[in-house]
């Protein structure tokens, strides 16, 4: 389209005055609604209390508004099962701190935290900094709370062995499906006398009848563990490795991933480990060759209207990097996973 002076005037009269807010696009408005004043006014992205995806903060003592949520969200500050560098215990608030995700989705078009009954509703609070069987007890009745309430939890770690009480508690009607995200596929045996550590929980989760291994698929894993992954074998779950990316493609990826969880029950657990460090250096176990943060945003967006009934964003130890790109991208893949499920035939009405 050429510009004209008439269509140089018609934007004028329509762009010329007015505040950002005042949009035209009934899709872009419905979102501005929600974040403009009557004035044009925003509320500043680094003030008031930070929470997870500025997120309005519900306590659990407020039960009229905990039991209206539909998306609870918590941070799960916990990393005594890890294997190598610790540090994820300051996952959670690392997240709190990172602004300005969302809060429209253009790619899914939803402005999930606007358009969900969706809080932070703090961390799970532990008996102990110090017993790992004990704090995995907290957790899963932290969660079963949440469960009760028909409410999908959406956690935010924390050590990968957070996963298995959360399996636990959203599994505890039927085994659910699983699309776990990692370099790692974390269904090692016992190491150093203990089963309860981020190497092994969804070993743990099939044995416990609370994930269906029939209905995992696992992507991105490589490194030098491959050895440790007999379980998943064996079971039938099914493992893209990261070197078959490329060949494969994500497109590709979603629906072989999307073909096995089917509609059935589906958990989504999302391991920051599976970006390469170039993207996020920040974790305990880092791997290169892994995902790029486009690979990964593609495909969690391809998984939209699956069946969803939690998730999790896990392994971030903000003090291994210094820029805070991987608590941005840890942020990112939360806001993404709530996008999700504000599609999911499990979210109550």
């Amino acid at each position: 389209m050429t510009l004209t002076d008439q269509r140089l005037l018609e934007l004028r009269e329509k762009y010329a005055s007015g505040h950002g807010g005042e949009i035209s696009d009934p899709g872009f408005r419905r979102v501005a609604a929600h974040i403009f004043s009557e004035r044009g006014t925003r509320a500043a992205p680094y003030s008031g209390i930070p929470t997870l995806l500025s997120a309005p903060l519900v306590e659990l003592s407020d039960s009229e508004a905990f039991d209206a949520l539909q998306v609870a969200l918590l941070g799960i500050p916990m990393d005594l099962g890890v294997t190598n560098r610790t540090g994820s215990r300051f996952g959670p608030r690392a997240l709190r701190t990172i602004e300005r995700i969302g809060p429209y989705n253009h790619v899914l078009e939803v402005a999930p935290v606007h358009e969900l009954r969706v809080a932070d509703i703090g961390d799970v609070p532990f008996r102990s900094r110090y017993r790992l069987e004990m704090s995995h007890e907290d957790i899963e009745q932290h969660v079963d709370r949440i469960v009760a309430k028909g409410i999908l939890p959406l956690s935010v770690g924390g050590d990968h062995s957070v996963t298995h009480p959360i399996l636990r508690s959203v599994g505890q009607e039927r085994p659910v499906g699983m699309i776990h995200i990692d370099a790692h596929c974390d269904t090692g045996g016992a190491y150093d006398l203990t089963k309860f550590h981020h190497g092994g929980p969804f070993r743990n989760a099939v044995l416990d009848g609370a994930l269906d291994p029939t209905r995992v698929i696992q992507i991105g894993i490589r490194g030098s563990s491959e050895y440790l992954w007999e379980f998943s074998y064996d079971a039938g779950m099914t493992v893209i490795h990261a070197e078959e990316v490329t060949g494969m493609g994500i497109p590709a990826i979603i629906e072989k991933a999307r073909t096995i969880v089917g509609d059935g029950p589906t958990y989504l657990s999302f391991d920051i480990d599976s970006l390469d460090p170039a993207f996020a250096p920040g974790t305990g176990t880092p791997e290169i060759g892994g995902l790029t943060t486009r690979e990964a945003l593609e495909l969690l967006r391809g998984l939209k209207g699956l069946n969803f009934v939690g998730g999790d964003v896990v392994e971030v130890a903000p003090q291994y990097d210094s820029t805070t790109n991987t608590a941005q991208a840890g942020a990112q893949m939360l806001f993404e996973i709530l996008s999700l499920l504000a599609f999911s035939p499990s979210l109550k009405a």
